[in-house]
């Protein structure tokens, strides 16, 4: 159970992938609450599957270009938490870099089905930076007021 928790740190430290050859985008790594079942409240509820994940199992993410590890948190009550791995924000737009059609495959496992970019010699692609909530945030926004 630690290990995973410290694998779902590291993934947390790590954002993003360095660029592969210059050619494919960055990858994107995200914590976020698991969706539970209330009859199978030890299990992450994979919705692209429609199947309940044991922790520390993987679930790909099709129709979408991902996949989600089940993991469990240290925290005291230990909660359900998903790892998702997708590939994030598309470049900015630049003139210089065209989606190379050739190279994408949309259906192949992930990260392979991420679009690939084929840009101008010296040409690097750019993302636009993704806003962090602060910690404090995050965990007002995972409690729901009840109705």
């Amino acid at each position: 159970m630690k290990y995973l928790f410290v694998l779902a740190v590291f993934a947390l430290a790590f954002a993003a992938e360095e660029e592969k050859d210059g050619e494919r985008p960055k990858t994107f790594r995200r914590l976020i609450p698991a969706d539970v079942l209330r009859d199978f409240p030890g299990l992450c509820f994979a919705s692209t599957r429609c199947a309940t994940v044991e922790p520390g199992n993987t679930w790909d993410l099709a129709p979408f270009c991902g996949r989600s590890m089940c993991v469990i948190s240290e925290d005291t009550p230990p909660r359900l938490l998903e790892l998702v791995e997708d590939c994030g924000p598309l470049p900015l737009a630049n003139p210089k870099c065209k989606l190379d059609t050739d190279k994408t495959n949309k259906t192949a496992p992930f990260p392979g089905c991420c679009p690939v970019f084929t840009c101008e010699d010296g040409v690097k692609l750019e993302y636009p930076e993704l806003p962090t909530a602060a910690p404090e945030e995050e965990k007002k926004a995972e409690e729901k007021p009840k109705a």
